[in-house]
């Protein structure tokens, strides 16, 4: 495989900000005062007394960040791409309880784009929402990230060029004790293939509902619903029902989840198929071992459970084999035997996996072993940049061919 080395420049002292990715109300920083000598002088929040100070004590944002992304698949051309995410965010100060944001987002190809890589170019709106609190409640209304538990079954696909975000209304309520529920109403999800693209675009009527409690010592309970009326790819249209238990003790931490699936709306197949995941991770030193069991079920012939609106990228491998033409399974389903080893050195992490993937059913499939893969990721930090390497090699045994995929990505913001 060809090795690329790329730099990317930064002005000096960047300011680093994390930007407010999950449903709630848009987080403020109140400006310091600085202290005057011999005396003590108290910190206040800015008066925001009109719309006009709303806006102009908002925060701007700027994110860069540059990849190179390298593709071997057996019986093909390698396939390479650098490409350039710009995105610039603009969060407004709150005033009685009204917020909006504004998010851009350019992709710029810095080497000639020759296919095989899901990174398309293009300038388009990310988010673009007016949220309203008031007491433990937020609404918002417009173009937004919604990120749900672990991203299995809902998520923003972040680690693409291109996000994947959602048009619609979204509410999000913490009233009760240690409980977060959340609703929303999907009209449209716009997907990492770009708006140029025949398939860029979705149209939904769509409902997910999520409830988490945080009370139990042992971990946090989340029961969901998510109701899919895919318009535009009626194979995506499905009722999806589970709970989620995820928690830790001492040095362990441990996951079970459970999810039923049938066909919905104008969905053409009539099955219902079931997931599973287990797993576990245990800390020893300065590593921590992790392992786990999922499976997405297959109903016969009939159909397989599958998790359109899912950041597949971080399940069943980082080699995207198993995409599913974006429903994130094939027909048999699959089980997925996963282990990795983690740890981190004088700040730069370091963490290795291995995942054995088979068909849940090989009578429909027509195969039992699916293929294997294995991959390392290093990350770190330098100069206020976070660079990271990530490799991943998949070996076919029954399906598809053998890949190899490297990824060099150098990440800023200001």
């Amino acid at each position: 495989m060809k090795t690329k080395i790329f730099t990317l420049l930064t002005p000096r002292q960047p300011t680093r900000r994390i930007l407010a990715s999950t449903i709630g109300a848009v987080t403020i920083a109140a400006a310091s005062i600085p202290a005057q000598a011999q005396e003590t002088v108290s910190q206040e929040a800015p008066v925001v007394s009109s719309i006009t100070d709303a806006l102009a004590l908002g925060d701007v944002t700027l994110g860069l960040r540059v990849r190179t992304e390298m593709v071997d698949t057996a019986g093909s051309d390698d396939v390479d791409l650098t490409s350039l995410q710009t995105r610039l965010t603009f969060s407004s100060a709150s005033y009685q309880g009204f917020s909006t944001l504004l998010e851009m987002d350019d992709v710029t190809h810095l080497t000639e784009f020759e296919g095989g890589v899901s990174d398309p170019e293009g300038t388009e709106v990310n988010q673009a929402y007016l949220a309203y609190t008031t007491g433990a409640t937020t609404f918002k209304y417009g173009r937004q990230r919604i990120l749900l538990d672990n991203q299995r079954f809902v998520g923003g696909v972040g680690f693409r060029q291109n996000e994947q975000t959602y048009d619609g209304f979204s509410a999000s309520n913490t009233s009760f004790t240690d409980t977060t529920l959340f609703l929303a109403h999907v009209r449209n999800v716009n997907r990492i293939f770009g708006e140029d693209s025949p398939v860029g675009d979705h149209t939904n009527d769509s409902y997910l509902l999520n409830a988490k409690y945080t009370g139990f010592s042992a971990g946090a309970l989340s029961g969901y619903a998510y109701l899919l009326d895919n318009e535009d790819a009626a194979a995506f249209s499905t009722d999806t029902y589970g709970l989620r238990f995820a928690g830790s003790q001492a040095d362990m931490s441990y996951t079970l989840e459970y999810a039923t699936q049938s066909s919905a709306a104008n969905n053409p197949a009539d099955y219902d198929a079931d997931y599973l995941l287990a797993e576990a991770s245990y800390k020893l030193g300065q590593f921590t071992l992790a392992g786990g069991y999922e499976l997405l079920g297959a109903d016969g012939a009939d159909g397989q459970f599958i998790t359109p609106l899912a950041t597949l990228h971080k399940f069943q491998g980082w080699t995207d084999k198993f995409l599913g033409g974006g429903s994130g399974n094939i027909t048999g389903g699959i089980e997925d035997v996963y282990l990795s080893l983690a740890t981190s050195l004088g700040g730069v992490k370091f963490a290795v996996n291995y995942h054995q993937l088979n068909s849940d059913d090989s009578g429909v499939s027509g195969m039992d072993k699916l293929g294997s893969e294995a991959g390392f990721l290093l990350a770190g930090k330098l100069a206020g940049v976070n660079l990271s390497m990530k490799y991943s090699a998949y070996s076919a045994d029954e399906f598809s061919v053998d890949t190899d995929k490297l990824w060099l990505t150098a990440e800023a913001q200001f």
